[in-house]
């Protein structure tokens, strides 16, 4: 057996997120990694401020405005002013970027080949199932 399985479950799950960072290129998936990342939160959360979706994927607001920028030129999103606060802006996306995020889940799904090969159908949804019960207390705007 090799070391790794020796190696603390926070270790192992970071470094299986590295192994499908890697490989879910935007080639692949056919957005990058992150903007699939942004669309699957705002997708969930049915919009967001701009500030919230910055502080959530942990982008500071100058790179949150760049990847926000590059959503809207794709028209994956729109960002329009919260009309209770015109300082905020609300982030809502697009009819196109649902589109892009259901095509990105399921490239994505294919890498499980990849990814997980040693782990038959029955391991695979048990994985699924433990890291989705681990996650059920995380807050919702974390993750």
């Amino acid at each position: 057996m090799k070391t790794a399985s020796a190696t603390g479950s926070m270790n192992l799950l970071t470094r299986l997120s590295r192994l499908v960072y890697r490989r879910a290129t935007e080639d692949v998936i056919g957005i990058r990694l992150k903007q699939f990342i942004a669309l699957d939160y705002l997708n969930r959360q049915g919009g967001s401020s701009q500030q919230q979706l910055g502080q959530t994927l942990m982008l500071d607001p100058n790179n949150c405005v760049i990847l926000l920028n590059d959503l809207e030129d794709f028209g994956y999103v729109e960002r329009r002013r919260d009309p209770s606060d015109r300082r905020r802006h609300i982030v809502e996306m697009t009819d196109a970027g649902r589109r892009a995020l259901e095509y990105a889940g399921e490239k994505l799904e294919t890498l499980e080949d990849e990814v997980l090969p040693n782990l038959d159908a029955s391991e695979r949804a048990q994985l699924r199932d433990l890291v989705a019960k681990a996650l059920e207390a995380a807050p919702e705007d974390e993750i």
